[in-house]
């Protein structure tokens, strides 16, 4: 490796080093060697040829001394012809290790790499509803990535860098002992000169990175938010383009200028460290030289001292950032195993069952709930805050009972926030009761199978949620064995194939993110498609026609009494409209059923749902529509 290569990566690795300070935890290496054990035979001979390589490594510079003591003192052409053969085996040897310790370092680190993302991916996807509420995305996606390919250097960079630096830097002051303990000596007395401006300057170069890289996620962090379908909407409708741009441009050109410094500054350590660099080897030149015109060292020595002098430095450079690179790795296998650590509040029990065959009934049975504090289902690295937000715990759920008969439809009303969501929530376990039991055909939700209750329930929300993906995957998700006729008529009884059919790609059309693409009635009718495929037995409808137009959601409603056949039905709407013909609505109001009825009961009633009747329905002129008065 040369002079200039060491540098290189002794700057990188100070700049890059973690701002954390922990001691080793035996914990956690036990837990890192869980990971390395599938990869134990690997991992030796990964061993075995970096001892190999480092001793190979060696053994060049020793050979080219021999050539040039043979050079000067006439040995035999054969003997000179022989030593620059073996240089040459030596160095095609070294090659082929070289080969062999890339191969098994990528086969180990990318191992590690699908071990921890697969780990921490299928973690992540049992964790409740309030984890993806409270997590920032980014900083999710990060341990999936950054953090674990930080935890794979561990293997392989890390631990073969410190074995082959370890078995070179000792053959290597062997051998220049051997040769002259006096030159090496000298050279160990400029090694502060190589280290120290490293150390330093890559303090300055550190800061100077956290700061860009600061800058550069507030300017992706602002691209993302202007550049997605609503936000790029809204800047429009109410955005200050110029304001933007001079945020935007004032960002960009503080990382211009740190740009500019950092250039100058690698470039002022990297002269130094050349000059640094040509001085170690003049002296080398000048005090060997000095020994051999007296006698005292042989000219080939002199040759090998100087060529071993790089040998000497980079290991010895290298394991003084060693503890740097074991540190780095360490807080990013942590912050891998935080997110692992984390326990799923949602538990499938080992005895779950399946919900029994045929029409199924829903039971609330004295539900109380309170939506999880966030210390049990989030973490302050994850959202980014300096420590975790105290509040929550309170119950929002206080005894809700009711029952919806098989084929019978529920309906849930009242204002904003008064928990009909939640109550919604609760069915297909995004949460679970903290007091009293909901059941599915009698059975307790919570003995349930996660796999039964998907099959058994279907839901859908406002926002008609789909994936940047095309309309079939979307669709497939519901049930991925389904056949093209089956597609078909899914669509058709969601009254969206004619548009389907019209599209350039038919199934095959990409829907855009979060399926901008489309309309909201027809995302909507397409989330309705998906779930008259998924064939459930009962239906959670949560304002599926909250923010459709009159046009929009008469299309919906029609293709939602489609998906309610027959189907035992769940549905929370703000329209009261949509709910007249109901055969049970409960009025929620602050997490507790204050009313109960058909629709004829509670208008007779004069109640809270009679009131909201009147504010949605009366006119000006104070008489009602929609056949209020009857």
């Amino acid at each position: 490796m040369s002079m200039e290569m060491t540098a290189w990566r002794a700057l990188y690795r100070a700049t890059h080093a973690p701002d954390e300070r922990r001691p080793l935890s035996a914990a956690t290496l036990r837990r890192i060697a869980g990971f390395a054990r599938p990869h134990a035979v690997r991992l030796v001979w990964f061993l075995v040829c970096s001892v190999v390589g480092a001793v190979l490594a060696v053994a060049t510079p020793v050979l080219a001394g021999r050539v040039v003591d043979g050079i000067v003192g006439g040995a035999e052409t054969g003997l000179v012809v022989g030593l620059a053969v073996l240089i040459a085996a030596i160095a095609l040897a070294e090659a082929g290790v070289g080969l062999a310790t890339r191969w098994l370092s990528a086969r180990i680190g990318e191992g590690l790499i699908l071990q921890l993302r697969t780990a921490v991916f299928d973690h992540v996807q049992r964790m409740p509803v309030a984890f993806f509420t409270r997590t920032r995305t980014g900083a999710l996606v990060s341990r999936l990535n950054n953090d674990v390919i930080g935890a794979q250097r561990a293997f392989s960079d890390t631990l073969s860098g410190v074995v082959g630096n370890l078995v070179t830097l000792t053959l290597t002051l062997v051998v220049m002992v051997g040769l002259s303990w006096q030159v090496t000596l000298l050279a160990l007395a400029l090694l502060p000169v190589f280290v120290l401006p490293a150390r330093r300057m890559g303090a300055r170069l550190a800061r100077l990175e956290r700061e860009a890289a600061d800058h550069n996620s507030a300017m992706s962090t602002q691209m993302a938010e202007r550049f997605s379908a609503p936000g790029a909407t809204l800047v429009k409708l109410f955005g200050r383009p110029e304001q933007e741009s001079a945020e935007f441009a004032a960002r960009a050109g503080r990382v211009h200028d740190i740009g500019v410094r950092r250039a100058m500054l690698q470039h002022v350590f990297f002269t130094a460290l050349t000059l640094v660099s040509a001085l170690a080897l003049a002296l080398v030149y000048g005090l060997g030289g000095f020994y051999a015109l007296h006698g005292r060292l042989d000219p080939g020595s002199v040759v090998a001292l100087a060529l071993l002098l790089t040998r000497l430095y980079a290991p010895l450079t290298a394991l003084a950032n060693a503890r740097v690179e074991v540190m780095g790795a360490l807080v990013s296998f942590d912050r891998v195993f935080e997110v692992l650590d984390l326990e799923p509040l949602i538990q499938e029990r080992a005895d779950a069952r399946e919900v029994p065959d045929g029409p199924v009934s829903v039971e609330f049975d004295g539900v109380r709930f309170a939506y999880p504090s966030p210390e049990k289902v989030s973490l302050a690295s994850l959202e980014e805050v300096a420590r975790l937000d105290a509040r929550g715990g309170e119950e929002v759920l206080h005894g809700v009972s009711f029952r919806a008969e098989p084929g019978q439809m529920v309906a849930l009303v009242g204002s904003s926030g008064a928990g009909k969501s939640t109550i919604a929530q609760l069915l297909p376990r995004l949460y679970d009761v903290d007091e009293g039991a909901v059941r599915l055909s009698g059975v307790d939700v919570r003995d349930l199978s996660f796999d039964s209750l998907r099959a058994t329930l279907g839901m859908v929300t406002q926002d008609g949620h789909l994936f940047h993906d095309t309309v079939r995957a979307n669709l497939l998700l519901a049930r991925p064995e389904a056949g093209e006729e089956e597609l078909w008529e899914a669509l058709r009884r969601a009254r969206i194939a004619d548009l389907v059919a019209s599209l350039p790609d038919g199934l095959d059309t990409v829907v855009g993110e979060r399926g901008y693409r489309f309309s909201g009635g027809e995302r909507q009718r397409l989330t309705i498609a998906r779930l008259l495929l998924a064939r459930p037995r009962v239906v959670i409808l949560d304002e599926a026609t909250a923010h459709l137009d009159s046009d929009s959601e008469a299309q919906v409603q029609e293709a939602l009494s489609e998906a309610l056949e027959g189907r035992t039905a769940l549905v929370i709407a703000h329209r009261l409209s949509t709910v007249q013909s109901a055969d049970l609505i409960l009025v929620v109001e602050a997490g507790r059923i204050v009313e109960r009825g058909t629709h004829a009961e509670l208008l007779a009633a004069g109640g809270r749902y009679a009131q909201l009747y009147r504010t949605q329905f009366q006119q000006p002129s104070g008489s009602l529509v929609d056949g209020a008065a009857a």
